[in-house]
């Protein structure tokens, strides 16, 4: 019998059409036209405010516990008030506004009222300030943006860099805590400010070609870039994700959501569904870690979602709390219309379990929803709402996104063009003509193909970064993506990420980033034994040493058999781009960096190698 899904209306992108070229490329469209949208996505709190003003906004839990609430009616208020500040300030593109903060109920306030004052704003990524040792990126960030203005949610907690990188000069306005040394303003001023028409006028003289935000890329591979976010990109990626998840307008979104607001994903497309189409928005503390996910489940066994997005990790954390806590299988099921990943691929038997347990307590599976975007094109670009979804699937275009795939030697990348994609980088002339080909494509260095090449209507799947793929010794071409994630499907769920390691090299193999806690339960060791012991238990050894064996001997050929594997889990350096902030490690930056552990995997004086038995 066909699984039985609950009801999710979708559309947008299951009409498509394709259009194949001369040169070998390929345009592919939506044949839905995109709805109208408004000029700025401020126009969304005006209407909210008037339709429903006592609807709860956003919320995030205070020192006590409870949920601390914003309603639209006093969140349009207060955004005036934010705004009227700014505009005091004579701040502008050429001096906007910096955020150090996580997600909370401040936070949002500046970048709404930074909206409506016309004055671009750019939150930086903690990691950026608490994490950094030298705080490189951060004073990078710093010299593009030149900012007038920085906002900090705690001065305690961002002291340090912020005195470190925050000239005299410039304003600083903190939330809460002090800045020794430091003049500062309290955002309670800014609240305080009593709006005038001034603001008004403001936020009318905004409109789709205005600078909203710069969303920094993590700078995995060189220093990050302030992309471009206008008023067009934010308002029409909101309309095409309307119009391909069309059950958003049956009733209002509810969201209980931790991914962080620089990031697109977070800032971009969770914050925005909830503004564009009136929904509440609960800032969630936890993270998708075993030791940190169980704020997250708190808030879920409380909170009803209509929809829930997490990546990967936080899926299987969920799971597996799921299987055996009745309250979170009541709350997390109750009302959830759909599921939606992004980030990374999500293991098969993560989401079989998932599935299982739906139907086990409420007789339906739900709808799992993915698809393929990026910072630069704030980022709903694909979509996989159709009749295959599976890992790895990502769909087709939205509705007015022109999507080109090009022939890349023996793969196909996407290039996007569009009302949603980025028109550059900020003060980057150079950086920006290379990102667009002589079409105005914006080139994503994502490789795709057909999940059938006869039947294209079903739609596309990730293959692979093509920046990440190289050259064996003997000229063969390695396919670095589905290599990657091959390895993280088999060795589910112990394996947490991989490294390709075969540049130039006879043979492929792979460092391993081992799951600690699946590895932990797997040797029967508790959290207090060191990790370097969890990993040479016998019973760990023999795991992965069988993973090594199959992955050898399920190979057909040397670009993707596996002949050696290394287990890795000492701390990778943000610093020097091996982990982005938001968790996902940078291939060619951990083998730069890590040249030294590589060379001896390959004449075998690593002790800890692992060498397939062939």
């Amino acid at each position: 019998m066909p699984a039985r899904y609950r009801a999710a209306r979708v559309g947008g992108t299951l009409n498509p059409r394709f259009a194949a070229r001369a040169d070998g490329s390929l345009i592919i469209t939506s044949s839905e036209p995109l709805g109208d949208y408004p000029a700025r996505i401020t126009d969304r709190l005006i209407h909210w405010a008037r339709e429903c003003p006592d609807r709860t906004f956003a919320a995030k839990r205070d020192a006590s516990g409870q949920w601390r609430r914003v309603s639209y009616r006093d969140a349009l208020a207060q955004t005036r008030s934010v705004a009227e500040a700014l505009l005091a300030r004579g701040l502008s593109a050429e001096r906007p506004i910096m955020i150090l903060s996580g997600n909370d109920i401040e936070h949002l306030l500046v970048s709404l009222g930074a909206m409506w004052a016309g004055v671009p704003y750019a939150p930086i990524s903690t990691a950026y300030s608490l994490v950094s040792e030298d705080y490189g990126k951060l004073k990078h960030i710093f010299g593009v943006l030149t900012p007038g203005l920085v906002f900090a949610s705690d001065g305690e907690l961002y002291g340090r860099a912020l005195r470190m990188v925050v000239p005299e000069a410039v304003e600083i306005v903190l939330n809460s805590g002090k800045l020794d040394g430091r003049h500062h303003t309290p955002f309670s001023e800014l609240l305080a400010t009593p709006a005038t028409a001034a603001a008004d006028r403001a936020q009318q003289a905004t409109g789709p070609d205005t600078i909203a935000k710069f969303l920094f890329t993590s700078g995995s591979t060189k220093l990050p870039k302030g992309v471009i976010n206008t008023q067009r990109m934010l308002c029409s990626n909101q309309q095409m994700l309307l119009q391909s998840f069309s059950f958003l307008a049956e009733e209002p979104p509810v969201l209980v959501d931790w991914l962080p607001w620089n990031h697109t994903f977070g800032g971009n497309h969770n914050v925005g569904l909830v503004l564009y189409n009136g929904g509440t928005l609960y800032i969630d503390d936890g993270k998708p870690a075993a030791h940190l996910i169980g704020e997250t489940l708190r808030n879920l066994r409380e909170i009803g979602t209509t929809i829930y997005f997490n990546v990967p990790k936080g899926f299987e954390e969920i799971v597996n709390a799921l299987e055996s806590d009745l309250e979170l299988q009541k709350a997390f099921f109750s009302r959830v219309r759909a599921f939606m990943f992004a980030g990374a691929g999500l293991s098969q038997a993560v989401w079989d379990r998932l599935d299982n347990i739906a139907e086990r307590v409420c007789g339906e599976r739900i709808r799992m929803l993915t698809g393929l975007g990026m910072t630069e094109t704030a980022p709903f670009a694909l979509c996989a709402n159709g009749a295959v979804i599976r890992s790895g699937v990502v769909g087709l275009p939205t509705p007015s996104l022109e999507v080109k795939l090009t022939p890349a030697g023996d793969k196909r990348e996407v290039r996007y063009r569009g009302p949603s994609v980025t028109p550059g980088y900020w003060r980057a002339p150079e950086q920006t003509r290379a990102a667009f080909d002589e079409e105005n494509f914006f080139c994503s260095g994502d490789a795709l193909k057909f999940i059938d090449e006869t039947q294209p209507a079903l739609g596309l799947m990730f293959d692979g970064r093509i920046a990440e793929d190289f050259k064996l010794s003997t000229g063969t071409f390695v396919s670095v993506g589905p290599l990657r994630a091959k390895v993280i499907i088999e060795g589910a769920p112990y394996v947490q990420d991989v490294v390709v390691t075969a540049p130039d090299r006879d043979e492929v193999g792979i460092i391993i980033f081992p799951s600690m806690d699946a590895c932990r339960e797997l040797a029967g060791c508790g959290s207090a034994v060191p990790l370097a012991k969890v990993l040479v238990a016998p019973e760990v050894r023999e795991y992965f040493q069988g993973l090594t064996d199959r992955l050898y001997h399920a190979g057909t050929g040397s670009a993707n058999r596996v002949v050696r594997a290394r287990l890795f889990v000492e701390p990778l350096s943000i610093d020097k781009g091996e982990i982005a902030d938001k968790g996902s490690i940078n291939q060619r930056a951990v083998l730069t960096h890590r040249a030294a552990l590589v060379d001896a995997m390959y004449d075998e004086t690593d002790a800890e190698l692992i060498l397939a038995r062939r």
